[in-house]
């Protein structure tokens, strides 16, 4: 009874954070970070000491998935603590399949928005260019790109992230019976 609750809350939690990030491309710390804090404390008060570290290892897990994308640029703050909380709450290993199932459904958003015309993919273009073509004038490929901060050029991977989430914790509850 207590699980159907749960999941009934955290869907409307992972709703929430992707219409946000869909519509704004912004995903508010006090959804992450409040949602992570919340994780924590229910696993301790119910599991004891033993989850709160599990959690906080799925985290840290979470969090660093996305570190060096966003060290070069390619995710958001938002997307780093997001995963951070999903990491809190699915415990150290079951945020693997999410990460792996939140690349997949953001490579199918991405392509579903380049062929809606909602994303530009010259950037990503210009990038494989840049690294696989020799003769490719990266000078002048960059004159033709579109502003960093254009909304064209912003994949909305809260997205990808809440319905990988909601699919990893599905998978858990289907498979516990």
């Amino acid at each position: 009874m207590y699980y159907y609750l749960a999941f009934s809350l955290i869907t409307v939690w992972l709703t929430v954070l992707g219409w946000y990030d869909c519509c704004y491309r912004r995903l508010p710390n006090y959804l992450t970070l409040s949602g992570a804090a919340v994780f924590l404390v229910l696993r301790w008060a119910l599991y004891g000491t033993g989850a709160l570290l599990d959690g906080l290892a799925g985290g840290v897990i979470g969090g660093a998935f996305l570190l060096l994308p966003f060290l070069m640029r390619g995710a958001g703050a938002g997307d780093v603590k997001m995963f951070f909380a999903v990491g809190c709450l699915a415990g150290k290993f079951a945020v693997f399949p999410i990460m792996i199932m939140a690349t997949l459904f953001g490579l199918l958003l991405g392509a579903a928005m380049i062929i809606k015309g909602k994303l530009d993919g010259s950037r990503l273009k210009h990038f494989f260019k840049c690294c696989c073509c020799i003769h490719y004038d990266r000078e002048e490929g960059r004159k033709n790109l579109p502003p960093k901060n254009s909304e064209a050029v912003r994949l909305p991977f809260g997205v990808a992230i809440a319905a990988a989430t909601w699919c990893g914790l599905l998978y858990n509850a289907i498979a516990r019976g």
